[in-house]
């Protein structure tokens, strides 16, 4: 319409021109008109095809044309997308298409585009921590439903700051030393943490990417507990032990172990006693109290059952982690230590609820790690109730898994708090996004000088060399004895230091997440192929990766590698932490009530009967 208009003005305009001249000179007006109806009608014409041309070049410049097998995929790039958007591959972010043709020519020292940063490694990758396990377990594919690229949200509350996927951090200087690759048969995205030195090793690799897919598809985001009905179908039966197998076990709290009297950390349901200084809901729990804790709130679920032809799920509470403890420092035979372990596969042997399904809708909480209840040959310490092939088919919940068990199922290590209502998660949560944090980095641990392998001395060393920075509180002197000083270490820090210790998991991740301090890891099976159920897959929106490796051979200075992240930064992954992880980290109080939010023990047990759905 502009250009028809534009062409029958400027034909009439001529045309008066001609035949009378003297018109058009004594009124200016009529022609002034005209010259600026030409020039705003050509304007018109000129604008959309410019503000197009101006689109395509956009377009053009943010896009990467990638060929997979006959089809060409058209995808762009943007800051606010954590992915490609491949127009031929999906209608939304986070639909991948494979891209090993386009990334070989790529060299691994220089990035060219956003893109190949996720393609890219930066970095070499170290040893992994344990053994295969050559055990084989059941397999059946679970991944029908899930993605590995996704960063599910494993918290449901109605506090969340809005956080999702576009703008969630993913820090560039966090993708040094792990690898960005894609799924040859998915296609899709996954981390990988150690760079494999041979076939066997790759092997090893590769089983854990696949427990680690099978378990979070186990995973249940939903909360239907307060909705009518909810139980139906869910029943959850506690086996009445003999008392021997959990709270006899406890009465032995003065003789536990030499140096300490376990009795008052048994106090207020294994709570332990309240600590006033930091608030509501702080006790000074122990961190192998998890088996007395859960039993208190499994007792009180509401989808509780007594009669077994109503339950989908079954609750073994033996308290295999105390019963271990109490021989790790005495001498006494291996045929002790494998007492009540060996009793309680028989006594369950015996129940028809547990022969219906050979024991895959059964459960045991043992509040150690996995490795000391796998004694065999090569190893005394432990028992070995892990290693009956009775117990190859329930699932254990620990706060250690063995990576290459399927049916090991790692869940947080119990913290000092322990919320009672939802006002004291708010309050908590307020008061620690809050708070000024005077110190950058801080370290609560202890010198491994023994361990060869242990990166604990270069991290001290690192600290102590930058006072202004780094603050280290040393737990072997005793340091750390106070839950009230390692929390306020904690609240008054940036960055919490976490590398292994004895094993490469440490209760002192959950410790510094619950206290709004970002955890520094530096070995994936400390917390990455650990926690399934209650740390989100990309770790990068609540820690940061540091390889152990270039740590030990002085690549990284870990000071100036944490200084080097903006404020930014650091608040936006401490308001996801806060926000978003916070609720589901820790265990509340058993005699609480959560309208708001899930924690630990919810999203385990929601979990746990989806689990057996997908099971049986």
């Amino acid at each position: 319409m502009p250009v028809s208009v534009s062409k029958r003005r400027s034909r009439t305009s001529k045309k008066t021109e001609t035949e009378k001249p003297e018109a058009s000179l004594k009124d200016h007006r009529i022609g002034c008109n005209s010259i600026c109806s030409v020039f705003f009608s050509s304007l018109l014409y000129r604008v959309p095809l410019t503000i197009l041309f101006l689109f395509f070049i956009y377009l053009w410049s943010t896009s990467t044309t990638v060929i997979s097998g006959n089809v060409v995929h058209i995808c762009i790039s943007s800051r606010k997308l954590n992915d490609l958007y491949c127009l031929t591959a999906g209608t939304q972010p986070g639909s991948h298409v494979p891209v090993s043709n386009f990334t070989n020519p790529v060299s691994e020292n220089v990035i060219k585009s956003e893109e190949e940063k996720s393609v890219v490694v930066l970095g070499e990758d170290g040893d992994k921590s344990f053994t295969m396990n050559q055990t084989d377990t059941e397999e059946r594919d679970y991944s029908a439903n899930f993605t590995i690229g996704a960063s599910p949200n494993v918290i449901s509350n109605e506090t969340s700051t809005g956080l999702d996927q576009d703008s969630k951090l993913i820090n560039e200087k966090n993708l040094d030393s792990f690898l960005v690759d894609w799924d040859s048969e998915t296609g899709e995205e996954r981390y990988r943490y150690i760079n494999s030195k041979d076939e066997d090793e790759e092997t090893a690799l590769k089983a854990v990417d696949k427990y680690l897919k099978i378990q979070r598809s186990w995973l249940s985001t939903g909360n239907n507990r307060n909705k009518q009905g909810s139980c139906q179908g869910q029943g959850i039966y506690v086996y009445d032990l003999p008392s021997k197998f959990n709270k006899d076990l406890l009465g032995e709290c003065s003789d536990m172990v030499p140096w300490a009297n376990f009795c008052s950390y048994f106090k207020n349901d294994a709570l332990g006693e309240s600590i006033e200084s930091l608030g509501k809901g702080w006790f000074r729990t122990h961190q192998y109290s998890l088996e007395p804790i859960f039993h208190s709130r499994v007792l009180k679920h509401p989808c509780r059952v007594y009669d077994e032809n109503l339950a989908k799920l079954f609750y073994v509470p033996f308290y295999g982690g105390i019963d271990v403890l109490r021989w790790h420092f005495k001498n006494v035979s291996e045929d002790v230590k494998d007492v009540l372990a060996i009793e309680v596969v028989k006594w369950l042997g015996s129940k028809q609820s547990w022969r219906k399904n050979s024991g895959k809708d059964h459960v045991f909480v043992l509040g150690k790690i996995s490795w000391d209840f796998r004694r065999n040959n090569k190893f005394a310490w432990g028992s070995s109730l892990l290693e009956m092939q009775e117990m190859k088919n329930p699932t254990k919940l620990l706060i250690e898994r063995n990576p290459w068990e399927v049916n090991d199922v790692a869940i947080p290590h119990p913290t000092f708090f322990h919320p009672k209502t939802d006002d004291d998660i708010s309050t908590w949560q307020n008061k620690i996004i809050m708070k000024h944090r005077r110190s950058l980095i801080s370290f609560a641990g202890g010198a491994r000088p023994g361990n060869p392998d242990s990166i604990r001395s270069t991290l001290i060393d690192q600290c102590r060399s930058s006072p202004d920075q780094c603050r280290f509180l040393n737990c072997t002197s005793g340091g750390c004895d106070k839950p009230e000083t390692v929390i306020e270490l904690f609240q008054d820090s940036e960055f919490c230091l976490q590398p292994p210790g004895d094993s490469p998991t440490r209760k002192s991740v959950f410790d510094s997440l619950v206290a709004g301090c970002i955890p520094v890891i530096f070995d994936p099976y400390t917390a990455y192929y650990q926690y399934t159920w209650h740390l989100p897959e990309d770790h990068r929106t609540y820690s940061v990766y540091i390889n152990k490796e270039e740590l030990k051979e002085k690549k990284v200075n870990v000071i100036k590698e944490l200084m080097s992240m903006s404020q930014r930064e650091r608040e936006d992954m401490r308001s996801y932490i806060v926000h978003e992880l916070l609720p589901g980290l820790v265990y509340g109080d058993p005699n609480g009530k959560f309208e708001r939010f899930r924690d630990a023990f919810d999203i385990t047990i929601d979990s746990l009967l989806h689990m057996i759905s997908k099971k049986l």
